[in-house]
C-alpha cells in the first residue's frame, strides 16, 4: 500500500512540475508577444541603424504613460499603441486653441514723433514690448513704422488705441489658427523623447567598441531632431504668446502707401503689356550698345580686309586684251620690162 501512494505521489509531483513549466512557457510567449506588439506601435517607424528588438517595447512602454506628453493645450499626447489617433481639435474651446494674431494699422498724425513715443508708452503699458522702429523724415514729409510685439489678450486693445493717435487711414487684422500644428509638435516630441530615453539606455548597456560608436551616432541623431521639434514648438509658442502690430504713423503731408495687390482689367492688362515692352526694349537697346564698341573694333578691318581681297581676285581674273595685227608694207608692183 505504501509503495503504490508513493508511486501516485511521485506522478502528482511530476504532473505537477509539469504544469507548472508548461504555464511558465505560455506565461514567456505571451509576454514576449505583448512586448513585440508594444515595440511595433511606439517604434515601428525607427529603421536606423544600431537599434535592436529591445528599442521597440521601452519606447512603447514610456510613450504609453498618461500625461507624458501634455502641452500647454492639454491632451497632445500621442495615442497608446494599437489605438486609433483622436481629433482633439474638436473638442477644444476657445480660450483653448492655438491662434496666431497679426494686424496693421496706418494712422495720420500731426507730429510723428510725439505719436511713435505715444505708441511705445501704450505697448510697454500693455505689458509687450518694441520689435522694430524704422523712421524716416525729410523737409516735405515724414514717417514711421513700428513693430510692436503685445500680449494676445491684449491685441484687440492695443489696435484701438494706437488707431485713436490720430486719423485712421487703413487697418488689417489676421488670425491664423496654429492649434492642430501644436498638438502634432507635442505628439512628435512626445515619441521623441521616449526614442532618445531608449537610445540611452541601449548605450548604458553597450559591450562593445562598435556598438557604443554605433549608438552614440544614433543618439546624437535622435537628440538633433528632438531640439528641432522643441525649437518650432517655442517659435509657435512664441507667435501665439505674442502678437505682431504694425503701426505706420504718416505726417501730414506723407502719403498713404499703396496695396501690393495687382489690378485686374483691360487697363492694369495694358499698362502690364506696355510695361513689358518698354522693359524688353530696354534690354534690346542695352544689348545693342554692348556690341557697338566690338563691332567697330572688329568689323572695320574685317571689312577692308574683304575689299582688299575681292579688289585683287577682280584684278587677276581681267581678261588681258588681244595684241592688235602687225601690218605688212606693200611691196610695189614691179613695172614690166620694155621689150627689147
Amino acid at each position: 500500500m505504501s509503495e503504490r501512494s508513493g508511486t501516485v505521489v511521485g506522478r502528482g509531483r511530476i504532473s505537477a512540475g509539469a504544469g507548472r513549466r508548461r504555464a511558465g512557457l505560455l506565461g514567456a510567449v505571451a509576454l514576449t508577444a505583448a512586448l513585440a506588439l508594444a515595440g511595433c506601435g511606439a517604434d515601428g517607424g525607427d529603421s536606423a541603424a544600431g537599434t535592436s528588438a529591445a528599442d521597440a517595447p521601452a519606447g512603447g512602454a514610456e510613450q504609453a504613460q498618461p500625461g507624458a506628453a501634455e502641452g500647454p493645450l492639454g491632451g497632445g499626447g500621442a495615442p497608446p499603441a494599437g489605438q486609433p489617433a483622436k481629433e482633439p481639435t474638436t473638442e477644444l474651446g476657445v480660450g483653448q486653441r492655438a491662434i496666431v494674431y497679426t494686424g496693421s494699422v496706418t494712422v495720420r498724425v500731426d507730429d510723428v514723433e510725439a505719436a511713435a513715443a505715444r505708441a511705445v508708452g501704450i505697448v510697454t503699458g500693455a505689458g509687450g514690448f518694441l520689435g522694430g522702429d524704422n523712421r524716416s523724415s525729410d523737409a516735405s514729409r515724414s514717417e514711421a513704422t513700428l513693430q510692436l510685439r503685445v500680449p494676445a489678450d491684449r491685441f484687440a486693445a492695443v489696435v484701438d488705441e494706437v488707431a485713436r493717435l490720430g486719423e485712421q487711414l487703413r487697418r488689417e487684422v489676421k488670425t491664423d489658427d496654429v492649434t492642430e500644428e501644436t498638438l502634432d509638435l507635442d505628439a512628435r516630441i512626445a515619441t521623441q523623447q521616449a526614442r532618445v530615453a531608449s537610445g540611452r539606455r541601449l548605450l548604458a548597456q553597450a559591450k562593445s567598441l562598435s556598438d557604443l560608436v554605433m549608438l552614440e551616432s544614433e543618439l546624437a541623431k535622435r537628440e538633433a531632431d528632438l531640439a528641432s521639434l522643441e525649437a518650432k514648438k517655442r517659435r509657435l509658442a512664441d507667435l501665439t504668446a505674442l502678437s505682431t502690430v504694425t503701426a505706420v504713423l504718416l505726417g501730414p503731408n506723407a502719403q498713404v502707401p499703396e496695396d501690393d495687390e495687382p489690378a485686374i482689367g483691360f487697363l492694369a492688362g495694358l499698362e502690364g503689356g506696355w510695361t513689358a515692352f518698354v522693359v524688353s526694349l530696354r534690354i534690346l537697346l542695352t544689348v545693342l550698345g554692348a556690341l557697338l564698341p566690338w563691332a567697330v573694333a572688329l568689323g572695320l578691318p574685317a571689312f577692308g580686309l574683304v575689299w582688299l581681297v575681292r579688289r585683287l581676285r577682280g584684278r587677276r581674273s581681267r581678261p588681258t586684251p588681244p595684241a592688235p595685227p602687225r601690218s605688212t608694207p606693200a611691196v610695189p608692183a614691179q613695172a614690166p620690162a620694155p621689150p627689147g
